[in-house]
């Protein structure tokens, strides 16, 4: 019967977990992983962790599915590698934990899990994706956790809530003996989010703002598929006339729309990520007409573009080009983290700096879409005082909600409001909380252009200052404990 209720406790684990990696429902996060690490401890070491591993792949190979750039046996591997990483905090509960008394049962397993989610974002190409600690968005006064040491964090206490729920559980919640480990969870706890609210009510309303305007490309333009294949370069000498006045129709779109919001009080106009396409001999006479429109209009561009440079064994460049209202370019940076796969093996990598630029209006700071997987790098711009983050973006529909989230824990942790302006996904801006400042579909009916007055100027947070700090602290304690643990705490 116990070995049933196990497995019970895991199939209800593991349900909940591939729910919360489709939709963000906070409490749903808290309840899985306890629930994924009673059946763990209740079960022995090798069947449960391999009952873990199994019920673990399902839920993923399942909420995946449309949000992993894979497919075939790609996609299999892809989710047996994930389920693996997945099941690595556990494993490591199950070595460590039961030498080191209610400490190790209670801290072992948080500090294993902030380990593996940053070692993983920080030596894989997946960076942050499947952090639990996004699963908490729509829950503010806890997302402020981040501003103090970064998402690793409220992982932290998700994890922490698991361990100490679960030894109070397998001793029957005996306040005698489970007193001690709950309220000093309890008092953590309580102390952030009470901080995290305060945070939130006192920040300042009366900064200065610029008004915004998001702009995205015609749905009509491309038959499906078109411009992925213009993106790569594979276009034959008879369809180049053909295709580049297509481009140029979605040139002259982008420029007049701009012109249309600049004169309906929009000072800043963000075009998405890869929406604006030229081939590059066109390019010189096209950063022209865009310097002209901003100069006419007094106001800035930043135009998403893909320059295609035909024949190249590397054909694409994906770029932001910032231009000022005096028609001068500021920025032209180019992304530095590809999505692994296709733009991978496609795009020219730019610097790995994140490029901030004075201007009247502020310190002006950019990145492009994966680049903000990454909270590290990011962190960049508020170690140079940037004001503004200027984010785009190029999204498809199964993960057009997750990646918007996600960018609302870099606006939090850095303290810089953003500006997301995305293709097929939402576009929208954040305040330096974290705050949603406005929003636009690109799948909803109607208009999908996005204005929106924005905040200018950053907070400075902890973590823009100490960075990863805590994720290393969890690291090292992990090794510490384990390194006790094999050695047995009673020989030290």
């Amino acid at each position: 019967m116990a070995q049933v209720g196990s497995l019970i406790w895991l199939a209800a684990g593991a349900s909940l977990f591939g729910i919360v990696l489709q939709v963000a429902i906070p409490p749903a996060t808290w309840l899985a992983l306890t629930f994924l690490l009673h059946a763990s401890r209740s079960m022995r070491v090798l069947p449960g962790l391999s009952s873990l591993w199994l019920a673990l792949y399902v839920a993923e190979a399942i909420a995946r599915r449309g949000s992993l750039p894979a497919s075939g046996l790609a996609y299999v591997a892809t989710v047996a590698a994930e389920a693996t990483v997945l099941v690595l905090p556990f494993a490591l509960d199950r070595l460590a934990a039961p030498q080191l008394g209610w400490i190790g049962a209670t801290l072992i397993f948080p500090m294993a899990w902030v380990a593996v989610e940053f070692l993983r974002s920080r030596f894989t190409t997946a960076a942050t994706w499947g952090s639990i600690a996004y699963t908490q968005y729509g829950n503010p006064p806890l997302m402020q956790v981040a501003a103090f040491v970064g998402i690793w964090g409220i992982t932290f206490l998700i994890a922490w809530f698991a361990a100490t729920f679960d030894w109070a559980w397998s001793r029957g919640f005996e306040w005698t003996i489970v007193r001690m480990p709950v309220l000093m969870y309890i008092t953590v706890l309580g102390v952030l989010v009470l901080s995290g609210s305060l945070r939130l009510a006192w920040a300042p309303t009366d900064r200065p703002s610029i008004r915004a305007a998001t702009l995205n490309r015609p749905v009509d333009l491309f038959v499906p598929g078109e411009m992925t294949r213009i993106s790569e370069g594979r276009v034959s000498p008879d369809e180049r006339h053909r295709l580049g006045e297509k481009l140029t129709r979605l040139h002259h779109w982008f420029l007049e729309g701009s012109r249309r919001e600049a004169r309906a009080g929009a000072r800043l106009i963000v075009w998405p990520e890869q929406n604006l396409l030229i081939f590059s001999e066109d390019e010189p006479a096209f950063l022209e007409r865009a310097q002209r429109v901003a100069a006419d209009e007094h106001v800035y561009l930043a135009m998403g573009m893909g320059t295609i440079h035909l024949g190249s064994a590397l054909p694409f460049e994906n770029k932001l080009v910032l231009i000022d209202p005096s028609g001068r370019t500021l920025v032209s940076y180019l992304k530095s983290h590809p999505v692994p796969g296709w733009e991978a093996g496609i795009m020219r990598r730019g610097d790995g700096r994140v490029p901030v630029i004075a201007t009247k209006d502020g310190r002006m700071a950019g990145a492009i879409c994966y680049d903000a997987s990454f909270p590290e790098f990011i962190r960049q711009a508020a170690q140079d005082s940037a004001d503004l983050l200027i984010l785009p973006v190029n999204d498809w529909k199964q993960i057009k909600d997750i990646h918007f989230q996600m960018h609302t824990f870099r606006a939090i942790e850095n303290g810089i409001p953003i500006v997301r302006a995305a293709a097929s996904g939402l576009s929208g801006a954040f305040d330096p909380w974290g705050r949603v400042l406005g929003v636009s579909d690109y799948f909803a009916a109607g208009d999908r252009t996005l204005t929106v007055q924005v905040p200018v100027g950053g907070v400075r947070t902890l973590y823009s200052r100490t960075g990863d700090l805590f994720a290393w602290l969890c690291v090292a304690g992990l090794l510490t404990a384990v390194g006790i643990a094999a050695v047995g705490p009673g020989k030290l």
